[in-house]
């Protein structure tokens, strides 16, 4: 009778896991990020930056009015043209589709991180980047959004908006109140619900002022040089004990 009941519950008790496990993933794995920003940035000031966002999204923070139904086409020129200015270098513009939404996925280059505020997509946001002292402070305020009603565009209250930095140094001061990122980065999040309303983010950063790479590049040249070093005082070693004239 005590094996039947085990028989019994084993299916019941493997449902109610794996319910709990796609509940989980649902949550953390995958996570709504309706829109973001990512900025790879450079200590001479330059920056990589990218931009995902649904055109739903886009429309409702930005105030634009791109065609955000989920049978239109994306019109990546219309996207392309709209973050092109004299400050930027649209590099790609590309689309996706999920949750039955529309995204598009750009990427851009600028030369002074600080003028990107200048550029009309990024105008929410003062950017400051400069040193102070053995250290380079990195401070980007992003304040009220257009508030656009979008109308019923299929969200449930999960979005996600975040902003993410790949800092080119050590990372000395953050106020992200999370872990550093592999790769040195650093991630703030905000309810699409609280960006619409406009609750500011504040992101503040200090880094070293010499990067992670050039570190890394002395460190292996002095590796290799002592490699060398010790190569060449063993050959000169194993050639003088062979030598007729040391014996």
């Amino acid at each position: 009778m005590l094996c039947a009941l085990r028989v019994l519950c084993v299916p019941f008790v493997v449902t109610c896991i794996v319910s709990s496990v796609a509940c989980s993933s649902t949550t953390t794995l995958f996570r709504q990020y309706e829109y973001e920003e990512e900025v790879y940035l450079s200590l001479d000031g330059s920056a990589t930056v990218y931009v995902n966002s649904s055109l739903a999204a886009l429309n409702a923070l930005r105030g634009t009015s791109f065609d955000a139904s989920p049978v239109a086409r994306v019109d990546t020129a219309a996207v392309h043209a709209y973050y092109s200015d004299p400050a930027t270098r649209v590099i790609r513009v590309s689309q996706s589709r999920r949750s039955n939404r529309r995204f598009v996925h750009v990427r851009l280059d600028i030369d002074d991180i600080g003028k990107l505020g200048a550029v009309a997509p990024f105008a929410w946001s003062t950017y400051r980047f400069q040193r102070d002292g053995d250290l380079f402070v990195y401070r980007q305020s992003v304040g009220k959004a257009a508030g656009k009603d979008v109308g019923n565009v299929g969200w449930n209250g999960n979005e996600i908006v975040a902003i993410r930095l790949h800092l080119p140094s050590r990372i000395r001061y953050h106020n992200t109140r999370r872990d550093v990122g592999r790769g040195n980065i650093l991630v703030w999040e905000q309810s699409l619900a609280e960006r619409l309303r406009g609750v500011p983010i504040e992101l503040d950063a200090r880094m070293d002022a010499q990067s992670i790479l050039y570190t890394t590049l002395w460190l292996f040249g002095m590796t290799f040089l002592a490699v060398a070093v010790v190569f060449v005082g063993f050959i000169w070693w194993v050639t003088r004990r062979r030598s007729p004239e040391a014996s």
